[in-house]
């Protein structure tokens, strides 16, 4: 018996761990690092002890990888790599999922419809560590998409509409101006990019909060920022750039590129290093 013991505890001890949603480290899944440009991941809020890393994922694949304030129960980014073929709308689904290991971790590694968990286990709060849908009715303001549905097919799109890849959204900036801008990527990846990395985050406000039963929940971020690294067929950098948008209505969104971004999230967050590497540069 002590034989067949230690046989086990050997063979235990060599097995790969489990591969969770909530990770210690993007490096941790070899997949989530596919959504990073040569797979590395800037450090952007890195340090933050707020900061809980997150490979989305759903129906047994990764689909982007998420940056998560859980203090701010909003994404401080999303990364993704753009799918030729989108064009955006719901699919037929007509829920919002939420990250069941932000609320154990020993639970489900895949994010779940919110009313499925909610029946499925008897925890006592399930919001403590991330945003729910009820935080965001009775609002005007959208459940508005980081990483964008219309740059995604299939499981990829569905995946997008879980509450950790969205934050709250001035209507109008999110209908207009914001919504052109993705389109005008679309548009350009379509045209230029054999492939395309992209980065989307939100500037958390300093003392704006969506406010329930008289406590702060949802921060209310001053910004929306974009980056991109467009490469041709061979995997070069042949483009790049990047945008910034003010969370307020009758906005614009104001282009620039990777260099100016980085200077420009530099005022918010410390450090910003390479948003790509090489600055998406040969």
């Amino acid at each position: 018996m002590q034989v067949l013991a230690a046989l086990c505890f050997l063979v235990l001890a060599h097995l790969p761990p489990l591969r969770g949603e909530v990770v210690e480290s993007f490096q941790d899944v070899p997949e989530c690092l596919d959504f990073f440009y040569e797979r590395m991941v800037p450090k952007l809020d890195a340090a933050n002890p707020n900061a809980t890393r997150l490979c989305q994922r759903f129906n047994n694949s990764y689909h982007f990888a998420t940056l998560y304030n859980t203090n701010n129960r909003i994404a401080v980014y999303s990364a993704y790599r753009f799918q030729t073929g989108g064009g955006g709308g719901r699919g037929h689904e007509k829920c919002w999922y939420i990250e069941p290991q932000l609320v154990n971790t020993s639970l489900n590694a895949e994010m779940e419809k919110e009313q499925h968990f909610r029946k499925e286990h008897k925890e006592p709060y399930i919001g403590e560590r991330q945003a729910l849908n009820e935080d965001y009715t009775m609002l005007d303001y959208d459940r508005g998409h980081l990483n964008p549905n219309g740059h995604h097919t299939g499981n990829s799109r569905n995946a997008t509409f879980t509450l950790t890849n969205v934050v709250p959204q001035n209507h109008d900036m999110n209908q207009n101006a914001w919504s052109k801008y993705e389109q005008q990527l679309t548009k350009l990846f379509n045209a230029q990019c054999a492939q395309a990395y992209v980065l989307v985050g939100a500037i958390p406000s300093k003392n704006t909060w969506i406010v329930k039963k008289n406590k702060p929940r949802i921060n209310i971020p001053d910004y929306i920022w974009n980056a991109y690294c467009c490469l041709d067929n061979n995997g070069r950098p042949i483009g790049s750039g990047g945008a910034t948008v003010r969370n307020t209505g009758g906005t614009y969104v104001e282009r620039c590129t990777l260099w100016e971004l980085k200077e420009f999230l530099s005022q918010y967050q410390s450090p910003v290093g390479e948003l790509f590497l090489n600055n998406c540069g040969a």
